[in-house]
């Protein structure tokens, strides 16, 4: 289950340095974000967070699973989190292993309080947009699923630009049982129009790609 709409996005942040953790937990306190601090990578791992949406503030080096372990290891998930790398020792291969992998940036230490917030910010959008594309996909699915196989069939080749004779023999059916099933299909999914419907196709399958 998605976590409600309604609940504030949490700032992660996760440091082995724990006078910096507190300040980087009143700054951002002091800006209105809701904020979880972890001493280390594999503390942050096993916490349990309840699917909240948000963005993680990550140190690069730290005893144990390194940063970067830290975020192939969110990558994986279905929602990764957008990381914000704040590091000491900030280096040209290190930052873009980190942009590679999706970062949305990578800070140096001591970082200005201004760009700090500015990076959260671009960071929470970002999850925004991601968590409401993959909550219209998961929205998408369950229409689909709602489709019988015939309708299924239909969709396909509608989508592949197949006209209802077309698709009529391609099936073995009746023009006229096309248009029922086609009629069914734009109903079950909410297109109103055949681009409309081609739209929601490419959207289930690049998320699929």
């Amino acid at each position: 289950m998605s976590s409600p709409v309604s609940e504030k996005p949490v700032v992660y942040v996760v440091d082995d340095n724990d006078s910096l953790r507190k300040a980087l937990t009143r700054l951002l306190n002091a800006a209105g974000y809701e904020v979880r601090a972890y001493a280390s990578a594999g503390d942050f791992a096993i916490s349990e967070r309840d699917n909240r949406r948000g963005c993680v503030l990550l140190d690069v080096r730290m005893p144990g699973p390194s940063g970067l372990d830290l975020q192939e290891a969110l990558a994986k998930e279905d929602e990764p989190l957008p990381v914000i790398f704040l590091t000491a020792y900030g280096d040209v291969p290190t930052s873009v292993h980190a942009m590679k992998v999706g970062a949305v940036d990578f800070l140096t230490k001591p970082v200005k309080r201004d760009v700090l917030l500015s990076a959260v910010r671009m960071a929470l959008a970002r999850d925004a947009r991601l968590h409401t594309s993959h909550e219209q996909v998961r929205d998408l699915r369950v229409r689909f699923a709602k489709l019988t196989p015939r309708e299924r069939e239909v969709f396909e080749l509608v989508v592949a630009g197949r006209l209802n004779k077309q698709i009529a023999a391609e099936l073995g059916i009746s023009e006229r049982t096309v248009k029922v099933h086609r009629a069914q299909v734009m109903t079950k999914m909410r297109a109103t129009s055949l681009a409309e419907l081609v739209h929601l196709a490419n959207k289930m399958g690049s998320a699929d790609s």
